[in-house]
């Protein structure tokens, strides 16, 4: 490596691979999303990585960068290349579909088995509900209402790690927002599903979803306020 290049290091194979390195020519305000592309159109056509928006909207271009999950199109390689080495793998707990793409069908599973869904109560017929944004729920429900379902905080979850049917933190915050919203009528069968094995219970709070989540939600607040809502359904009997 010379000032003028950059060491990188990435991910080839599925879950069983390897490394491969790449040399690849330093830039002002570079991206990760910048060095990956670089290597797939000059040095390796073959290299398989997810991308849409390239702007920091969509998240799919989430990956595993120096050992955390981080959206490359909005990281810089200046703030995390360590000594201008740059290791790049795909999202953890997750399957690798090929290289640096993963599949995302167990993350939006849990989803739905979380009953993240909103349920109406209302018809086409009736008035738009006004709910002022000053309602403590409504509060709650707009603190977690940004995720756009990137994966970065399921990755980045110990708990996703060792307990495969854990619903995961991104699930979880979904739920807390529906349970804030008086329009939803799914509240009942929610809570019974987020009380469940893997439910919000198993959460161990170590902020690793809050701290790395590029939308600076805290899914770990909104599991706690699962948590206080089945304890409080558990002593009415309702679950």
């Amino acid at each position: 490596m010379s000032n003028n290049t950059l060491t990188v290091e990435i991910w080839r194979g599925r879950e069983e691979g390897k490394f491969d390195t790449f040399e690849v020519p330093r830039m002002a305000s570079q991206t990760v999303l910048d060095i990956v592309t670089y290597v797939q159109r000059n040095l390796d056509p073959g290299l398989s990585y997810r991308f849409a928006c390239w702007v920091g909207v969509c998240g799919s271009c989430a990956m595993t960068v120096n050992g955390k999950p981080r959206w490359t199109c909005r990281t810089h390689v200046d703030k995390v290349a360590d000594e201008g080495v740059l290791r790049i793998q795909p999202l953890k707990n997750l399957p690798v579909i090929r290289d640096l793409a993963v599949d995302m069908t167990e993350f939006f599973e849990k989803w739905t088995k979380a009953k993240a869904h909103f349920v109406p109560t209302a018809t086409r017929h009736d008035d738009f509900a006004q709910v002022s944004p000053s309602d403590p729920k409504r509060k709650e429900a707009t603190a977690g209402i940004e995720c756009i379902n990137c994966g970065v905080c399921y990755s980045a979850c110990d708990t996703v790690a060792w307990l495969g049917d854990y619903l995961g933190p991104a699930a979880l915050n979904r739920a807390w927002t529906l349970h804030n919203d008086v329009r939803d009528g799914g509240q009942s069968d929610r809570i019974k599903a987020i009380a469940g094995t893997g439910g919000c219970q198993a959460c161990h709070s170590h902020q690793s979803c809050f701290e790395l989540c590029p939308k600076h939600l805290n899914p770990t607040a909104s599991i706690a306020g699962l948590k206080r809502a089945t304890a409080k359904a558990a002593l009415k009997g309702e679950i």
